[in-house]
């Protein structure tokens, strides 16, 4: 019996996967090797266009506790530790949703569930083999070892990926062995907390707003006070002896009074845990020299990881690859899919992935520690009074500026980007674009007068969502949508003519194979 695919890893990337290919009818089989979700501090939110992506499958709601949709960040947020000014922007692109990853990995769980997606918890790949018809997969698990023959193997499972090295991809990049990073949830005293603010005043060094790095000439100083936890405190430093010894809060401690020049109190955390505790040496910015390899995928950290940037992007970057993947991957499985599609998934998403080594090798550039370090910000502090720049650097940092090649003339500006939020009103009611891409199937949003594509591409409803509607905000007048959200057409005209109307014929036949339809 072969399985259609099998994906390794359980995390938030393996489980994104298994959620998108089941909307798409195709059921994974997910191995896990831990026997129970990791308990341990791991990220605290998301961070960027994922959170826009999770909304469009119905799971922020889940994971905000509120039905409201995620709002953008207009006040303020960072770059390589100093601030972006988002409030000169008309349209700020950062978005954040503050959760921690066991419960991102709890509401995935529960969504693979209700799809019918099958978790083996305590199975770990150990070995494969492929040819050109199916992968052979070696797993140990509590019950023994045991085979498992697939069409298809998806590896998401982290940095160290076994199927990764099992596969023979090279795993090139740059290490950072200079940078320890010590972090821990503690108590500080409560009479330095800002009430309106939540800033945190230290004495003899001044306020440090929450969530906002701070860099100085002997490393970097954080204050995250989480919403329902205890403030998560974090230094970095560089050139620091290496030591075998327990992290404990004293170590932390010390750690801010070389980096602050003065003192701060740290309690131990309130609350049941867990709480972090820990000390990192070194990191890691890495892209795999290919995210495929016969019938085997990457994604997630399986395929890059970065240093310097949080938890938040990388995640951005892991989910949006499985929203890539799945319904590519799909549409092989059932048949369907063009000539070329299922390659796209390697060519969009790893130069997603070099963007976001940029992002992190800037970022690590000016953090850095030095005198010369310090005249580069200065004059960078001068670039950020500057609209565009703040603009451009805060949709580097949320993913914003990705877009894809989608062929064709590519006319319309938004082609090839995430499609905007927009309000709709149908004949059933008002609707946001967010509630018709539950499904997961590609959709063509027909604004044009008298619904013009809508009547004219009705036979292919099968394969295509249709939906005609009106927006009162300056909008295009047709979109058609990839299930990734991304605009693979649009036009701006009232009534689009028969030269459009081939042009969207043509990325109908080259994303979905429905044009040769629509000519018979």
């Amino acid at each position: 019996m072969i399985t259609d695919v099998v994906i390794a890893g359980g995390g938030p990337n393996g489980l994104m996967l298994a959620c998108e290919l089941s909307l798409a009818g195709v059921r994974p089989v997910v191995l896990e090797r831990l026997p129970e979700p990791s308990e341990e501090p791991k990220a605290n939110g998301l961070l960027g266009q994922v959170v826009k992506m999770l909304d469009r499958r119905g799971l922020c709601e889940r994971l905000s506790g509120s039905p409201e949709p995620p709002q953008p960040n207009s006040a303020y947020f960072m770059f390589g530790a100093m601030g972006l000014d988002l409030s000169l922007l008309e349209d700020s692109p950062i978005y954040a949703l503050p959760v921690p990853q066991r419960r991102i990995v709890q509401v995935l769980q529960e969504r693979a569930i209700e799809l019918g997606v099958e978790i083996r918890r305590g199975h770990e790949v150990v070995g494969l083999s492929q040819d050109d018809d199916v992968v052979t997969i070696d797993v140990a698990s509590p019950g023994g070892a045991y085979h498992l023959r697939a069409r298809h193997l998806v590896g998401a499972d982290g940095a160290h990926s076994t199927t990764r090295k099992l596969s023979g991809i090279g795993f090139p990049g740059i290490t950072y062995d200079r940078m320890t990073v010590r972090s821990a949830h503690a108590t500080v005293p409560a009479d330095w907390v800002d009430p309106a603010t939540g800033a945190l005043n230290v004495p003899g060094y001044g306020a440090v707003s929450p969530f906002m790095p701070h860099r100085t000439e002997r490393g970097g100083f954080s204050y995250a006070p989480m919403p329902g936890h205890p403030p998560l405190v974090s230094t970095t430093e560089w050139d620091q002896p290496t030591t075998d010894a327990p992290m404990s809060l004293e170590e932390l401690r010390a750690s801010i009074g070389r980096v602050l020049g003065v003192d701060v109190p740290l309690g131990p955390p309130d609350g049941q845990g867990p709480h972090a505790l820990r000390r990192l040496s070194g990191g890691n910015t890495r892209v795999a020299e290919r995210f495929a390899d016969g019938r085997v995928f990457l994604i997630g950290d399986a395929a890059h990881v970065y240093a310097a940037t949080g938890g938040g992007p990388g995640l951005n970057l892991g989910l949006q690859d499985a929203v890539n993947l799945g319904w590519k991957l799909a549409a092989e499985i059932r048949g369907s899919a063009p000539s070329g599609l299922l390659n796209s998934y390697q060519t969009e998403r790893r130069s997603a992935a070099q963007r976001m080594v940029l992002n992190a090798q800037a970022q690590a550039a000016l953090i850095a520690p030095g005198s010369d370090v310090t005249g580069l910000r200065e004059v960078f502090t001068e670039l950020l009074r500057d609209p565009s720049t703040v603009q451009r650097l805060a949709e580097l940092t949320a993913g914003a500026d990705v877009r894809y090649d989608m062929g064709g003339r590519e006319a319309h500006p938004l082609v090839g980007r995430f499609a905007p939020d927009l309000e709709l009103h149908t004949p059933t009611g008002p609707v946001r674009l967010a509630e018709l891409t539950r499904t997961a199937r590609p959709l063509l949003l027909d604004l044009t007068e008298g619904a013009s594509l809508a009547e004219t591409l009705a036979p292919h409803h099968d394969q295509v969502d249709i939906v005609a509607a009106r927006s009162q905000a300056p909008a295009p007048t047709a979109l058609l949508l990839r299930p990734d959200c991304h605009v693979a057409w649009a036009s701006a005209s009232p009534r689009p003519d028969p030269t459009e109307i081939e042009t969207l014929r043509a990325a109908l036949q080259r994303w979905f194979g429905v044009a040769e339809r629509a000519h018979t």
